[in-house]
């Protein structure tokens, strides 16, 4: 991969603010040709850098009004241990993100339920009945914002 230029970094930036922006208005926002800002969207693209476009969800309207942070800490911290872990929580519909995460907690597990009830019976069933978990911690998230994302420093 090359480094980005500034260029790049606009383009970026700019995506990350909405990705449905329009190719022509990337390039008028990055001052560049239509042409050269769909070049380099697609070679951002290739190189990993834009990694994926995704619509944002309200949780309330999906009837999942609910949301906590799960912390886990693991039994065993080998390999194998960790990626079936890893694998389950992604595996669950109602997880939003997984972190793996230093400190006291192995992992944080952003879920999204519909009520206290569904909370309870997600964290017995689907994360203390597991063999590799020691211990969970649940936090409710009384608000979630998101940001554009990465900050990308200018080049």
């Amino acid at each position: 991969m090359r480094p980005l230029d500034r260029t790049d970094r606009a383009i970026v930036a700019v995506l990350q603010k909405n990705a449905r922006t329009s190719n022509k208005e990337v390039a008028a926002a990055v001052g560049v040709a239509p042409s050269t800002a769909l070049e380099r969207t697609r070679r951002l693209e290739a190189d990993g850098v834009l990694v994926g476009y995704h619509a944002e969800v309200s949780a309330e309207a999906v009837g999942a009004g609910l949301q906590a942070l799960v912390a886990v800490r693991l039994q065993r911290h080998a390999r194998p241990v960790v990626e079936a872990f890893e694998a389950h929580a992604l595996s669950l519909p109602e997880v939003v993100q997984v972190f793996h995460t230093t400190g006291a907690s192995d992992f944080l597990v952003h879920v999204a339920v519909h009520d206290t009830d569904h909370l309870r019976t997600l964290a017995l069933a689907s994360f203390t009945e597991r063999p590799e978990v020691a211990r969970i911690e649940t936090s409710l998230l009384f608000a979630h914002r998101r940001t554009a994302g990465v900050a990308v420093a200018p080049g």
